[in-house]
């Protein structure tokens, strides 16, 4: 099973990146862009950020977990499809298909946001500290959301394509409602009702909170963000355990 998994990473790897430089240097370009419009943005309206006094900061500790989560749920809901030809082979299960998944786009995401706000660290010379169990913390739990969120679309966007099409549309107000660019105590106590139910949100306020020593985000709650996860990941792998066959000679 290692060595099998280890081969559809390097598949992976070769396919998504390694066709050239470019590859490698678009994954850690895209934050920057997506970091550097937000900051321009809000810096126009805004005198500061709703955290510290750094706008790029803020936005990173925002974005970044975010589109972790989103490239990494459309990354696991296609390992069927995307490992199809080898499947055919009995040695290869579904199970290696997610795993090559889950693990090489886990390892990049923390590689690019450690080279992101790294940079933006020494950029700006910020002073310390930051606790980097807290930050580690929320990455964890943003890779297991969106392993659990992506098994089930795994399933259910084989199963049934037209799913894809809903997802996109369901998950398109997910950017604005996440906390990226806000900050979930400073929201209308109607809106901090309906938003907590949004696992993101949890994952985004632990880690401003391991980035900013003063903020402390009391309304997160790691147990419910873990049993939303884990309730999506067991649901996800017993119907592709009962239904990956079939989807396969579709």
């Amino acid at each position: 099973m290692p060595r099998t998994v280890m081969a559809l990473m390097l598949r992976e790897m070769a396919t998504t990146y390694g066709r050239s430089a470019g590859g490698y240097i678009w994954a850690v370009l895209e934050p920057v862009l997506g970091v550097a419009l937000l900051t321009v943005l809000f810096s126009l309206a805004l005198r500061s950020p709703a955290l510290g006094s750094n706008f790029p900061l803020f936005y990173a500790t925002g974005y970044l977990p975010f589109a972790m989560f989103n490239n990494l749920t459309n990354k696991v809901a296609s390992s069927i499809r995307y490992s199809r030809p080898f499947l055919a082979y009995p040695s290869v299960t579904f199970i290696d298909a997610l795993l090559a998944r889950v693990i090489l786009n886990v390892l990049t995401h923390i590689a690019v946001i450690a080279i992101v706000i790294g940079g933006i660290f020494v950029a700006f010379q910020l002073p310390g500290p930051v606790d980097m169990a807290l930050v580690f913390e929320a990455l964890l739990l943003v890779a297991l959301l969106a392993t659990g969120v992506g098994t089930l679309n795994c399933y259910l966007m084989t199963a049934f394509p037209i799913w894809e099409r809903v997802w996109h549309i369901l998950t398109r107000p997910l950017f604005l409602i996440s906390g990226v660019f806000f900050l979930y105590d400073q929201m209308p106590a109607r809106a901090q009702d309906l938003l907590w139910y949004n696992p993101l949100i949890h994952c985004v306020g632990l880690m401003r909170s391991g980035f900013y020593p003063t903020y402390e985000a009391t309304y997160v709650s790691r147990t419910y963000v873990v049993t939303i996860a884990l309730a999506l990941l067991l649901a996800g792998l017993a119907l592709l355990k009962k239904y990956h066959k079939k989807m396969l000679e579709r």
